[in-house]
């Protein structure tokens, strides 16, 4: 299963990477998702709201994502963390195939 894990750096881990510009936060990424059984997938620097982290991985297991996420949060390297999953395409087009299948087995508020 795919996540999108995007979050701020800490003004420490900020000052840390200026003190060391030349360190490698993707091969930290990495060894953590692979600890837990996954893959990066991709990682990309963000600089909307504030000098942040865009991490894309794979984990056959969905409670690994938000034990990566929190991994990292509790450390301190990053704040203001968002952990989104992702759907391949072969994933939704199941999740169509459900929702039409459920059609009509609900009955909303007032009907």
């Amino acid at each position: 299963m795919h996540f999108c894990m995007t979050g701020q750096y800490t003004p420490k881990s900020l000052n840390s990477i200026m003190e060391n510009p030349k360190t490698n936060r993707y091969e930290a990424a990495k060894t953590l998702i692979e600890a837990a059984g996954g893959k990066l997938v991709s990682m990309y620097s963000t600089a909307a709201e504030g000098p942040g982290v865009l991490v894309i991985f794979d984990v056959p297991d969905p409670s690994a994502a938000p034990a990566i996420s929190g991994t990292v949060v509790a450390s301190g390297a990053i704040h203001h963390v968002n952990l989104m999953r992702l759907w391949t395409q072969d994933e939704i087009m199941q999740v169509r195939q459900k929702a039409i299948e459920l059609r009509g087995k609900y009955v909303p508020p007032g009907g």
